[in-house]
Parts: C-alpha cells; sequence; structure tokens
C-alpha cells in the first residue's frame, strides 16, 4: 500500500513537472502573427515598449495579394521582441480585428511609453487623408474607402491622447491604389502624412509615388530596415538610415519618406544607453533563464 501511494505521488509530480515545463517551453516561443489578442495576454502595465505590428496580404476584393506583408510584419515583430519591446501582431486583420487591436494597445500605453505601430498592406489616400485598408473591405468609392478604412490620423491623435510620450509608425502602403478603376477620379500614393509632437514616421515612399513589390522575401524597405536595426542605436537614425540603404539599393527609384518631430532621443536598445534591466515579469520567466533579461 505505501509503495502504491509512492508510486502515486510520483506521478501526480512528473505530472505538475512536465506541465510546468511545457508551459516554459511555449513562452520561449515567439507569438505567431495569426495568433488572436486577448486581454490576458496583454504586457504587464508597468512596459514602457508597446508595438502594434499590423500585416495584410490576403485582400479578396483587391487585384492581387500581398505575400510580403505578412513576411515583412512577422520578421519585423520578431526584431521588436528581440529589442524589449511588447507586440501585439495582427495577421490579415479584418477592421474589427484592427480597431479592436488598437484599443487594446491604447488600454495598456501610460505616460511613458513609447509605441511603435507598423500597418503593411493597401493604403488609399482621400481628401488628403491617408485609409490603411482592411483586407474584409469591399471598396467601390472614396466613401467606401473613408467608412471602411482605419485612418492614419485618426490613429496619430489617439495615440497622441493615450498619453504616449513618444510615437513610432511604419507604414509600408504606398502602392498603387487597386480599386482605382472602380474610382471617377483617384490619386497615387499616399498623401502627406501629419505628424503631432515627439512623432516618428517612416513611409516606404513619398507622397503622391507608389511602391512595385520585388519577387524577393521581404519588400525593399523591411530588408534594410532589419538589417539596420542589427547596428544603429537610436530610432531616428534607423529610420535616416533605412532611406539611405532605399535610395542606394533602387539607385534612387524609390525613396522612402522621414518625417520626425522628436524632442528627445530614442534608443533601439536601451542596453546601449546604460538603461538597467527590469525585474523580469511572469510571462518572461522562460528568458529570464537563458540569461535574456528584459529592459525598460
Amino acid at each position: 500500500m505505501t509503495v502504491a501511494r509512492i508510486l502515486v505521488g510520483a506521478a501526480v509530480l512528473l505530472g505538475l513537472f512536465s506541465t510546468g515545463l511545457d508551459r516554459t517551453m511555449r513562452l520561449e516561443k515567439p507569438r505567431p502573427m495569426s495568433a488572436p489578442i486577448w486581454a490576458g495576454d496583454s504586457a504587464p502595465l508597468d512596459t514602457n515598449r508597446l508595438a502594434l505590428v499590423i500585416g495584410n496580404s490576403i485582400y479578396p476584393d483587391a487585384d492581387s495579394p500581398l505575400p510580403q506583408m505578412a513576411r515583412d510584419a512577422e520578421g519585423l515583430a520578431n526584431a521588436l521582441r528581440n529589442d524589449g519591446f511588447l507586440v501585439d501582431a495582427v495577421d490579415n486583420g479584418a477592421r474589427p480585428d484592427i480597431t479592436r487591436a488598437i484599443d487594446h494597445l491604447i488600454a495598456r500605453v501610460h505616460l511613458n511609453s513609447i509605441v511603435l505601430v507598423y500597418f503593411g498592406g493597401y493604403g488609399v489616400q482621400s481628401d488628403g487623408q491617408n485609409y490603411l485598408i482592411p483586407v474584409d473591405a469591399k471598396i467601390w468609392s472614396e466613401e467606401d474607402v473613408r467608412r471602411q478604412g482605419v485612418s492614419i490620423d485618426r490613429l496619430l491623435l489617439q495615440l497622441k491622447a493615450s498619453g504616449a510620450r513618444v510615437r513610432l509608425v511604419v507604414i509600408e502602403a504606398s502602392r498603387r491604389n487597386p480599386y482605382e478603376r472602380r474610382f471617377r477620379t483617384y490619386s497615387h500614393g499616399l498623401a502627406p502624412i501629419q505628424t503631432n509632437e515627439n512623432a516618428l514616421i517612416l513611409s516606404s515612399a513619398a507622397p503622391g509615388q507608389v511602391v512595385e513589390d520585388p519577387d524577393e522575401l521581404h519588400s525593399r524597405l523591411m530588408t534594410a530596415l532589419l538589417k539596420v536595426m542589427e547596428s544603429s542605436k537610436g530610432f531616428e537614425e534607423v529610420f535616416n538610415n533605412t532611406r539611405n540603404a532605399v535610395v542606394a539599393a533602387t539607385h534612387g527609384q524609390q525613396i522612402p519618406a522621414v518625417s520626425s518631430t522628436l524632442t528627445e532621443s530614442v534608443n533601439l536598445w536601451p542596453t546601449r544607453s546604460g538603461t538597467l534591466p527590469c525585474a523580469p515579469p511572469a510571462l518572461h520567466l522562460a528568458a529570464a533563464a537563458s540569461d535574456q533579461a528584459d529592459f525598460c
């Protein structure tokens, strides 16, 4: 009887250990692009560095898919995680997915937050405003763009109103309007994006210009951005060096736009500015166990 109880106890302990080990192994893996955003997965509220990455590749109502956008978004999401950002990722987001993700991001912002938003997909301008197009949009007129799209200008105002200290935005949407044949009039590319104080914006092309997607793993902008992030220190330096790298690689055929109203230096790697590691929250126990500390 005693031996049986011992065996049962050992089995229970082994099961608990296996469950804990399995959970730790799952935490070590980056969340896939397709993972939904749940309130229970939110970052600790004292986290200073937040990011929302949206990659839209499959547009049923558009002429052709954009396979690079999913790969670009996934590559950037993982790079930002490696640099200490808490990242929410949306893959092929319908309008409710995108608006819910933005609300989820805004809810976590506090006065010391550095927030980065990336969108890769189709963008359309209307009446001087720019709109990010969700994958479920059915666009037949400019009114549809304004009603079904997500306004970049409104997003920037939301981020400012949230109290985020610094707003960083990367927009890969300067491509030919896939719905232009349905419009009476249309404009190429995006309109100038108005920045508010302490914001930095990188767009894949200058206002009114369009980009042709190369037949490569990543877009030219993302290829340059991911490489520059490995060596540059500050975000303004990262964005400017990315622009210069794209111009050089395309011999001036593609000139990304950088707009800055930053009033302070924002480092990509806090460790290089001497910032001390934060105490690792519960969700980062696996990283701490492998000597990978998070930074504020």
